[in-house]
């Protein structure tokens, strides 16, 4: 039987709002990949989940919005591995790894100006650059 999704102390998801399916996965494994259906398929409606704050699902939609098909379902495949257990373990480790990611906000960046010394050394830079450019140009209509 499924088990929930403890993603921290306050996060967790219900099993039953966690829908797997296992397909056949490609790589190593010799006929075992031709004959076993060990890649894992993880579909969580994570628009109408209610196990989310709504800033921390606002911010996964965000980040991860192209893992998001049409039915607001989150969709994450896993097939490194050759055991179907591990597969799924590896998928609902993922997921935990997403949200956990966007659990704190971003902070808010704090804008810096340059200061004057340094703008002075850019545009001196530039001049130098200029100079060194201009003083490569010969004249060329001379020899008409």
């Amino acid at each position: 039987m499924p088990r929930d999704l403890e993603v921290n102390d306050q996060i967790v998801i219900p099993a039953g709002e966690l829908l797997i399916s296992f397909a056949r996965s490609a790589g190593p494994g010799g006929q075992n990949v031709n004959k076993v259906n060990t890649k894992a398929v993880l579909h969580w409606g994570v628009a109408a989940s209610a196990s989310l704050p709504e800033a921390v699902r606002r911010r996964l939609l965000d980040r991860y919005g192209n893992r998001v098909n049409n039915e607001g379902q989150l969709v994450l495949a896993c097939d490194e591995h050759r055991e179907q257990g591990r597969n799924l373990a590896a998928c609902r480790e993922k997921l935990r790894g997403m949200i956990l990611s966007v659990l704190t906000p971003p902070r808010r960046r704090i804008k810096t100006r340059p200061s004057q010394g340094a703008v002075e050394r850019r545009l001196k830079s530039k001049d130098r650059q200029s100079q060194k450019k201009q003083s490569r140009r010969g004249d060329f209509s001379a020899g008409e």
